[in-house]
């Protein structure tokens, strides 16, 4: 029978270990709001063409961890979203807030859901998101066509199983155990 000594790896430094509380809770928010910043950094363009990463991390965030983001967090992140994102303000307020709804809704009716399903709520959530804010928009005195939309649609839906796989890593490192505990 050994004892455990200082040169045991892993097994030593998971004993008597937790999960940071304020990575744990600050990591999604944190990571919401560096995806809002995130498309108008990267890309200057005439026309939408770069998905809303924020939007995409808000649903992933809630798909993943339905508990973990509470059903207001859509004003406070969809607030943040309108001062960087350039459509008019209070629409994105309008849509996460619906689209927490929407997301929370669902994980009540259907509890047992898997990939294809995640995937096909969240095309519909994406699509009604980028139309609707075309179309408030429009209503604030743009005059877009629904064919200018339809790039960033696709480039949308076939980012969102990335995007998916980006939240599982950043919520597999928020619950890494490395604070001491006593």
């Amino acid at each position: 029978m050994s004892r455990l000594s200082s040169d045991d790896g892993p097994a030593r430094t998971r004993i008597n270990r937790a999960p940071s509380r304020l990575l744990a809770v600050t990591l999604p928010w944190l990571s919401i709001l560096l995806g809002s910043l995130l498309p108008g950094w990267l890309l200057i363009a005439s026309a939408p063409v770069l998905p809303p990463i924020g939007f995409l991390l808000f649903v992933a965030w809630r798909q993943l961890r339905p508990g973990l983001l509470p059903i207001w967090s859509g004003l406070p992140l969809g607030l943040f979203d309108d001062l960087y994102s350039g459509q008019p303000f209070g629409a994105a307020v309008l849509l996460w807030s619906i689209a927490a709804i929407v997301l929370e809704l669902i994980e009540a009716r259907v509890p047992w859901r898997n990939f294809l399903t995640d995937w096909l709520v969240a095309i519909g959530l994406m699509i009604a998101y980028i139309v609707l804010g075309l179309a408030l928009a429009n209503l604030a005195g743009a005059s877009a066509s629904l064919r200018i939309v339809v790039p960033q649609i696709v480039i949308s839906v076939f980012s969102y199983p990335l995007v998916g796989r980006l939240v599982a890593l950043m919520d597999r490192f928020r619950l890494t155990p490395f604070v001491v505990q006593r």
